[in-house]
This record gives C-alpha cells, structure tokens and sequence, in this order.
C-alpha cells in the first residue's frame, strides 16, 4: 500500500504543473484515455459471457473513478494538493468506520472531522469551490474502496481496472469537451502539444495503471473497511509531494489538521487489530 499511495500522489503533483496548460478535467479525460488504452493491452478483458451484474458492477466502478479524479483535479487546481487530500480521505476513513457500531470507532471520525474543521481556521483563505470540489472527491473515494470490491470479484485480475478505466474515459469525455467549450482539441484544450501526451501517459502510469492495480489486487484480500484506514498515508503524502514537486508549503494550522487525520486512521487500524 505505500507503493500506491506514494505514486497517486506524486502522479497528482507532477499533473498540477499542466494545469498551465491544460485543462483540470482535460487532463484526467487524458489520464483515464491513456491508462485504459495500456491496461486493455495488459489485461485483454474477456467481455463475452458477461452476466448484466458484472457489467452493473463495473460501470458503477468506471463512474465512480471518472467522478473521482475530476472532482480531485478541481480541487487541486484551486487549493493545495494536501489540502485537498486531507479532505478528501474523510472518504476512506468514513468507510472505515461505518463498518462499525462501536462509539470509539465514531470518536476517530469525529477527531479526522475536526482537523478537516481546522483547515477552515487556516490564516490563509481556501478557495470554497475547491474544497466543494474535495468533498464530492471523498464521497467518489469511498464508493470507489467499496466497488473496487464487488469488481474485483467479478473480474479476474485487473481486467476490471481495463473495463472501468474505458468506461470512466467515457464518462468524462462531456465533461472534457464541456469545459473546453465545446471545441477543437487544438484550440483551448492543448491536447495539441505532444508535450502534454508524454506527461500525461507518465501521469496516467503513477496515478492510475500501477496504484489501483494493486488496490484491486488489495481489495480482493483485504475488506473496504481495513483497507480504508490502511491508507492513514495519503494526506501527508500529498503535502510531501506538494511541496518537493509543486512548492507548495502549507502552514502549521494545515500540518495539525494532517496530523489529526493520520492520529485518526492509526487509531482506527488499533482498534480493529484488538478486535
């Protein structure tokens, strides 16, 4: 799990510095084209036979990474990327704890919520449409661990992952020609700069082909509830990668609230391991 969490979020920053020249959602349509196209070849699906449930269950999954990363690209756009991943790993971590009725189980979702609260007293004003933006990322995020479960189940090997990238492509091509105003791709979008298709297959690598490959793989050992709070690393991955690829520094108020979150997902994994 650090091999995925440490490549989502470098992918992330190393995607931040086109958002000069392309397009936010230009970018993740790029991303989901670009990996759809490499894990087709990799995993060469078998769509014949197909119950009408394993097409239900990877077309949810394809909406559910589209919503995800263009919800996330947004937000990245607007606030820093550890900020907006603090945010959005409420997703994970709420995933994790509805798997439980236990009080003390509630207690750390309410600590992840109150470092997520301290962002707002951050001295520095967070762009509201970005942390909008972050939070549909979280709820995408959570639906994402509990699908990526009942795909990986009805989809040997990655092959799932190939199926869903393809569909999540087609989802976000509206959303792609939307925010281009509906134009040619050598006009707004920079999709005409092979620049951009390098970096974006080296973001479509580190961000999509190898973490969610071994999420799926993840997923078909462990349930969403443990590996929801196995990913206590993402928030402060992201800032670390914020600052190293982006330059991006975030304040003592920020750092708390990673901290609370990361405190929160430890406590969590603790309590599931003594039960």
């Amino acid at each position: 799990m650090p091999c995925s969490v440490a490549s989502i979020q470098i992918g992330a920053a190393i995607a931040k510095l086109l958002f000069g020249r392309v397009e936010p959602s230009t970018l993740v349509w790029l991303r989901l084209a670009l990996a759809a196209c490499v894990l087709l070849v990799v995993a060469m699906p078998r769509l014949r036979g197909r119950s009408p449930r394993d097409w239900a269950a990877v077309t949810a999954y394809g909406a559910a990474l589209a919503v995800m990363n263009i919800s996330l690209y947004q937000a990245i756009a607007r606030i820093p990327l550890g900020t907006a991943v603090t945010i959005e790993f409420l997703g994970p971590l709420t995933v994790a704890t509805l798997g439980s009725r236990r009080l003390r189980d509630w207690c750390w979702i309410l600590l992840a919520g109150a470092g997520v609260a301290l962002l707002g007293a951050a001295p520095s004003d967070l762009d509201p449409v970005g942390v909008g933006f972050a939070f549909l990322a979280a709820t995408a995020w959570g639906a994402y661990i509990v699908l990526s479960t009942h795909t990986g189940r009805r989809w040997t090997g990655i092959s799932g992952l190939a199926v869903g990238s393809t569909i999540g492509t087609l989802i976000a091509t509206p959303v792609m020609l939307g925010a281009a105003g509906w134009v040619a791709p050598t006009d707004v979008r920079g999709l005409d700069d092979p620049w951009v298709w390098l970096i974006g297959l080296f973001v479509a690598l580190l961000s999509t082909v190898v973490p969610y490959s071994l999420e799926m793989i993840a997923l078909r050992r462990i349930p969403p509830a443990v590996f929801g709070i196995l990913m206590s690393l993402e928030p402060a991955a992201a800032a670390i990668a914020g600052m190293l690829v982006v330059g991006e520094f975030i304040g003592p108020v920020e750092w708390a609230a990673v901290v609370c979150v990361m405190v929160a997902s430890i406590g969590s994994v603790r309590t599931s391991h003594r039960s």
